[in-house]
Order: structure tokens, then sequence, then C-alpha cells
């Protein structure tokens, strides 16, 4: 059996034969296509259907079709995932269903959300998001300025001063999550799968938050496996301050449990469950679980599946978020003008969750662990066709009665509004499960 060590299997790069990260596994027995993309699908036609071309465009105008397959091939890991699970779900859709809870619309230079912003620097467009509590502060440091409520004056300012290499030098110091609208000359590579396995009665241990790491967690839950959701007192999950019909959504079924990793107690359970784990998931810098004294490396060496959510890759510093990491990864629409305007509503997050919940489904023969590096940037970028970025426009819905449709190759299509899921079940309420877990475990409690 090869020992421990990360190997990298050479092809080229995006969804057909991308580059795979993982332990303790040979590259020929994963010699497999993340998804398969039919040839024969209309990108148009997945985009116009996914809800997410409502989403993109100005508030006042038409809505517009992005550029790339994202659409395409979230509906193509959608299946490959039914293949492996038998759970069915529409990928598309997924890419815009958040708003379909929350009434999000399109906004233009501004996301559905309204927590990030396109705006223009000395050398071209940078996104920039204001979302956490503490960002208005951070955002003040950036741009070396007393902000106060509102950072967007000052900010908008120093950009148009400043070029996109000089705001992502910043930003990744800062801890600031920005970047400037560049796309790689290339797709990058991703991971692909192993062979599948059985996910009933797996326990993953979910550290993430807000909507990637959830949405693989919810996947690989309605597969059969148990969901363990971890907080700490000093950082819940933000998705618990928002739409709260989403929330249960994605986490009903699930136990929650809650350590503090400020005591040496707390730090004991968080790596015995860590222990007791098949699949870990988390969705931050590799440093913060490092910091509770969790150790991937070992973990995987152990046989563990730890799967690594990040903006840019474990190896970067930089932050983001699902609007601010697209639009810097070139997924934008063009205006007439050729101004970017955002797509969708925070598209890398359920694009990457779909793609996680595809690679956790599937393991290495000979029960090795797996270590899935997976960057919300890469997973972005690898949709985008450098070709197709070079439009001084996106093509646009036109009015047909009272709805709006755009033209494919098989004749005009309507433009879906986002759609939700039902819901089922409840969320649990924060520390909810955390001595029954820890009892049912043999952990000892804290």
């Amino acid at each position: 059996m090869p020992g421990p060590g990360t190997r990298r299997a050479s092809g080229p790069a995006g969804f057909g034969r991308p580059e795979v990260y993982h332990r303790g596994v040979s590259a020929d027995v994963c010699d497999v296509s993340l998804v398969r993309i039919d040839e024969a699908a209309d990108p148009v036609a997945d985009w116009a259907d996914s809800g997410v071309a409502a989403l993109t465009g100005r508030a006042d105008g038409p809505p517009l079709v992005p550029p790339g397959r994202a659409a395409t091939i979230a509906r193509a890991l959608s299946e490959r995932f039914a293949e492996l699970t038998s759970v069915r779900v529409d990928g598309a859709r997924l890419l815009s269903e958040r708003a379909a809870f929350t009434g999000h619309r399109r906004r233009g230079t501004v996301s559905a959300g309204g927590a990030c912003r396109l705006l223009p620097t000395a050398d071209g467009w940078a996104a920039v998001s204001c979302a956490r509590p503490d960002d208005p502060a951070l955002l003040g440091a950036l741009v070396c300025a007393d902000v106060g409520d509102d950072p967007w004056p000052a900010v908008a300012r120093w950009l148009r001063e400043h070029t996109g290499a000089e705001l992502a030098e910043r930003a990744e110091l800062l801890g600031v999550a920005a970047g400037p609208v560049c796309p790689p000359p290339a797709p990058p590579a991703l991971p692909r799968p192993l062979a599948p396995r059985r996910l009933a009665g797996l326990l993953v241990v979910d550290f993430s938050a807000l909507w990637a790491g959830p949405l693989c967690a919810h996947l690989l839950g309605l597969a059969g496996a148990r969901i363990v959701k971890v907080e700490t007192p000093q950082r819940p999950d933000g998705a618990r301050r928002g739409n709260a019909e989403f929330y249960r959504l994605l986490h009903a079924g699930h136990r929650s449990v809650v350590l503090d990793p400020a005591t040496p107690r707390g730090r004991r359970a968080l790596a015995d469950l860590v222990d007791a784990a098949d699949i870990v998931i988390e969705a931050s810098r590799p440093r913060a679980l490092a910091g509770f004294g969790l150790d991937a490396e070992a973990a995987v060496a152990a046989g563990t599946t730890w799967i690594s959510i990040t903006a840019y890759g474990r190896a970067s510093n930089r932050v983001g978020f699902g609007d601010d990491v697209a639009a810097a990864s070139g997924l934008v629409a063009r205006d007439t003008d050729g101004t970017p305007l955002f797509c969708g509503d925070a598209i890398a997050d359920p694009l990457t969750g779909l793609t996680a919940a595809v690679l956790a489904a599937t393991a290495s023969a000979d029960g090795s662990g797996v270590l899935w590096d997976i960057s919300m940037s890469d997973v972005v970028a690898a949709t985008l066709d450098p070709a197709d970025l070079t439009a001084s426009q996106s093509p646009r819905a036109r009015r047909r009665g009272g709805e709006w449709v755009v033209d494919t190759v098989s004749g005009p299509v309507p433009v879906a509004p986002p759609l939700p899921r039902q819901v089922s079940g409840r969320a649990p309420e924060s520390g909810e499960h955390t001595v029954e877990v820890l009892r049912e475990l043999g952990i000892p409690l804290p």
C-alpha cells in the first residue's frame, strides 16, 4: 500500500480530466472525470432554467445569461451524486435556491444579498464583501480611513486610485473578503473522485458554516449519513441569523454539538469527535481548526475523509464568500457598456457544496484516508472557457408576452424564477445534542 503523502495525477484541467489531491491512493485508480458533461446540453437553456439568469442583471433591466457552463455542470454533478447515492436533486436549481427563500433579486453591481459590491479599480474591477460585523472596521483599515458604519464611499475612492493587485495583497493581510475580477488564463485543475462508497450510517462531523459546507453535509445526510454539526460558543454559524426556512432546509435532521476549544476538556472532546468521524467537513482556513488542536493530516493518516473547503485553496491565506469569490474568479455578466454584474446569488457556495458532496461520496478502495482540497475559486473558474470571457456584453432576455425568455439553439426558453425545495423536519438548536452525541460516542463530557 502506498505510504502517506499527497499525490498529484497530471491531466488537462477543468471538469473533464482534472488534477487530484488525495492521500494514500495511487493515481491510476483515480482515472475518472468528476462529471460527464452531455455535449448536446445547451448552457444558455440551463442557465435560464436554473433560476440564476433571473438573478443576473440590473434591477431595472432584463435578465442576463452568465458566461460558462456552471448550471450545466451543476446539473451533471447532481446526476453523478444520484448515480453514487440514489439521492436525486436538480443541481442547476440548487444554484439559485437560497434566493427562493430570501426573496433576493438581481441588483447589478450589488450582490443579490446586498453584502458585496463590484467597484472599479485603477486597472479594472474588484469584488468587495462587507458581510461580517467587524468588516466595516477591516475595510477602514484597508483604505486607511475612518469609514464609520458605511465603508462604501471610502472604499470606492481608494479603489479608483489603486490596482487590483494592491487590493489583493492588502485584503489577504487584513482578512478582507475581496479581490480583483481576474479569471485565470486557463481553467484550473480540480480533484477527481475515487471509488463509490456507501454513505448510510457514516458519521459526518461538520465544522462548516453558511452555505457550501452545510449543503455538502445536507446532501450526505439525504444519503443516510449521520450529521453532527459542531459550533463553538465564540463562533456560531452565521447562517443562523439568516433566513430560518433556508437554514432549516440544510440542517433538518442533523444533530448539534457546541464545544469550547478554549478549555482543555472542550479541546479533548473536539479531538475525540474527530477521531470518531468517518468524514470531517471544514470550510475555513486550515489554521482555524489547527488552532483548536485538530490535525487534518493525522486524521487522514488514520483513515478519515477530510473535506477542506476554502476560498482559494489550503495553501492560500485569502478569505472569501460566495459572491466575491465567484466574481473574482471571472463569473460575471457584462452590461451593454461592459460593466461587470453579479451572476446569481453567492453562486460559488452551492457549486462548491455540490462538488464536495460528489467527492465525499467516494473513497479509496483500500480504506486509506483522503484529504480533498476544494478551492471555491477553482470550482468556479473550471466552469469557464476563457473564450467566453472576451464578450463585451452578455446575452439578454427579451419580453415575450408577460414573461422573459432567452433565445437558444432550440428556440426561446422562459427565464425561470428561483424555486425552493420542500422543507421537512426541523433544524436543531445550537448545542441541543451535545450531551447525547458525546455519550453515544463514549466521549467524556467537558
